[in-house]
């Protein structure tokens, strides 16, 4: 009886909720795949670089008659004392974390930044506003799933770029491009990469809302108070990202507000004027919905909606 219940269970689970189990096995699926041959191809690699090593320094007479120094398939080349930290193709993840980690725990390292990248840009960026302010509005116009989630997505994903732009753009130049030509470690690359970005966020965040944040991680404050080189140089950024997404959120709400008041008027209208005309009885959203699209036209409410976030924006 046990049996047959569990598997009753089991029935229901999977037509009530067919496609979710679905997507779940085929990404459990993709996932495996993808750690697998991504540890056979570093493997690979590591075997052919370190049998050209062995060739360059022993010569050709030795590596045919000496089997050592070779790898066999499957070995890598961590697994020698004198091979560590020797491969060209050493992983990043090795000098960020510091320690010689094995080739699947780089994977799933990986994996899991890849899969936390998206939410890392929503903290940083204007990506945050942008999603909230459009809600508003397509709420305010009652259109319910017009523009569907993925047009709003995509808007706020390219006005996010557009904005965003000059911050990446001296990223690039003075972390990047100094890291490709080996002129700056990564961590001086990291460390100089964070000052534009934390000066974008410093310039939309409120000193009230920084000051919360810095007495809520007990920070010490210097004599001289929080001034402009003491955030951009010693505060943390676990500081202010919180205080910068607080920011973006109060500005969002208070847009919100403002995209709100004038269709709330037109509905206030068009309530009045079916219940003076007797017809109780017909939705009142039924009809202030083609006016406030109407209105929304010819106001030309896209070009004035998306020139005040990008105005909002202090540079």
């Amino acid at each position: 009886m046990k049996r047959e219940g569990r598997v009753f269970l089991l029935k229901r689970l999977f037509e009530a909720d067919k496609k979710l189990i679905l997507k779940f096995c085929v990404s459990l699926f993709l996932t495996i795949l993808f750690m697998f041959l991504a540890v056979e191809l570093r493997a690979y690699a590591d075997t052919q670089v370190d049998a050209e090593n062995n060739s360059a320094v022993a010569g050709p007479s030795d590596v045919e008659n000496s089997g050592e120094g070779t790898l066999n398939p499957g070995d890598y080349v961590g697994d020698s004392e004198t091979n560590v930290g020797s491969s060209p193709t050493a992983s990043v993840l090795q000098e960020l974390i510091g320690v010689d980690a094995s080739q699947p725990l780089e994977v799933i390292i990986l994996l899991t930044l890849i899969a936390l990248l998206p939410s890392l840009l929503m903290m940083v960026t204007c990506f945050a506003r942008i999603v909230i302010v459009l809600g508003f509005m397509r709420s305010a116009m009652q259109t319910q799933n017009t523009p569907p989630n993925m047009v709003i997505t995509g808007l706020a994903l390219f006005l996010t770029l557009f904005i965003m732009a000059p911050v990446f753009t001296e990223m690039n130049e003075i972390a990047y491009q100094p890291y490709v030509n080996e002129e700056l470690t990564l961590e001086e690359a990291l460390d100089a990469a964070s000052v534009p970005l934390k000066r974008f966020m410093l310039k939309q965040t409120s000193n009230d809302d920084l000051e919360f944040f810095v007495e809520l991680s007990n920070t010490e404050i210097p004599e001289e108070g929080i001034t402009d080189e003491y955030k951009e140089k010693e505060l943390p950024l676990t500081t202010i990202i919180p205080a910068f997404m607080i920011g973006e959120l109060k500005r969002a709400f208070q847009m919100g507000f403002m995209i709100f008041l004038p269709f709330l008027i037109i509905d206030i209208v068009v309530g009045s004027t079916l219940m003076s005309m007797g017809m109780m009885m017909l939705p009142p959203a039924m009809i202030s919905m083609p006016f406030k699209i109407l209105i929304f036209v010819l106001a030309d409410g896209w070009n004035l909606m998306i020139g005040s976030i990008v105005a909002s924006y202090n540079w």
